[in-house]
């Protein structure tokens, strides 16, 4: 029996993938299944746009984006749910001359990594976009980048995942890890016990917060609080996700425009707050004047799980039968299909990926025990 603790993107993908290669698959959650962060996202596959390429991390993330429009049809298929995928490009726009210059330095460096990436003249900017405000500068277009309706996308895979026999059980709270000194034996949950041989840690902003988990194989996981809202959106004033300073602007095939986000530390406060949404509007409203007239049609915040570092926690621990899919902050939609893949192979005892390496679930207790660099 495997267990997936979190039916976020990530729980829910990894399930997926598991019970496709024929395993017993139970999931816990202790909410509802692709609420939380996958829930609050906005859906966007931008691994470009921000500002990886170059890093370790980069390919990683690309190797996810690649994955999508498979994925999304697979799913499709298992689901009859589409998760509207859209790859279309994502518009960075400038309004200042040193923006437009950090702008310029990141489309050199995405050319210089071979990804396409284009240089805007204003005018540019304005035919893409025309109902940016005239007062833009310029801006960087990067065509291989998109979105994807998050929620729908978490439907999608809750479907499939019952179309594999995916066991779920939801709204029992918290649970705990429980293990002797070498190996997980299962999950303590509030009704009692669930034997488990393998345990995969995939609970989001909570992950460092699991009951039960060796102290030296806890992840430094945090809440990053992000506050986003939905205007009601005439058709084809916007055409393609764009971001300006201070917000992203990601059009929806539902008629909404979703504008975010903030980035908070509030621990694991959800409330939506007035500063919150002002500084969304007034980024907003900056940049497309136009918006001022539109209907405000929801608001709501949700918790990324952020890392010391910035990437996520993924992979087998020292503890046998204990894994890790934690901590990927703003990149989570995004990497859902990666992700299930590589711990998939880590349950099966396969070794990480090349593009995986940097972001082992065991990078902390190494590098305390001085076995990598700082």
């Amino acid at each position: 029996m495997i267990v997936v603790l979190g039916a976020g993107l990530i729980g829910l993908g990894i399930a997926y993938e598991l019970a496709k290669r024929g395993a017993e698959v139970r999931v816990l959650e202790a909410d509802e299944p692709g609420r939380a962060a996958s829930w609050a996202a906005a859906g966007m596959l931008a691994p470009y746009t921000e500002g990886l390429a170059g890093t370790p991390f980069e390919a990683f993330c690309a190797g996810s984006l690649a994955l999508y429009p498979e994925y999304v049809a697979e799913l499709r298929a298992a689901s009859g749910v589409d998760a509207r995928l859209r790859i279309d490009g994502i518009l960075r726009v400038a309004y200042s001359e040193s923006d437009d210059l950090a702008l310029r330095s990141q489309v050199a460096a995405a050319n210089a990594c071979g990804i396409e990436a284009r240089r805007l003249e204003r005018k540019d900017v304005l035919r893409e976009e025309p109902a940016l405000g005239a007062h833009a500068t310029g801006g960087a277009l990067f065509p291989a980048e998109g979105q994807v309706d998050n929620r729908r996308l978490g439907r999608a895979l809750e479907a499939a995942c019952l179309a594999r026999g995916v066991r779920f059980d939801t709204g029992g709270g918290r649970v705990a890890l429980e293990a002797d000194p070498r190996r997980v034996r299962g999950v303590r949950v509030r009704d009692g016990f669930v034997a488990a041989s393998t345990v995969i840690n995939a609970t989001g902003a909570w992950a460092g917060e699991l009951a039960g988990v060796p102290p030296e194989l806890r992840v430094p996981v945090v809440p990053v609080k992000g506050q986003m809202l939905a205007l009601a959106l005439p058709r084809a004033l916007m055409r393609r996700v764009v971001w300006v300073p201070g917000a992203y602007l990601v059009p929806r095939d539902d008629g909404r425009l979703l504008v975010g986000a903030t980035v908070e530390d509030a621990g694991f406060d959800v409330r939506v707050t007035g500063g919150g949404v002002r500084s969304l509007l007034d980024a907003a409203l900056t940049a497309v004047p136009a918006l001022r007239d539109l209907a405000l049609v929801e608001t709501w915040a949700g918790l990324r799980p952020g890392s010391p570092d910035g990437l996520p926690y993924l992979g087998a621990t020292s503890l046998e039968g204990y894994f890790v899919a934690a901590g990927h902050h703003r990149n989570g939609v995004l990497l859902t299909p990666a992700t299930a893949l590589e711990i998939a192979d880590a349950v099966e005892g396969k070794p990480p990926s090349l593009a995986a390496l940097p972001l082992s679930a065991m990078r902390r207790a190494k590098r305390a025990a001085g076995l990598v660099a700082p």
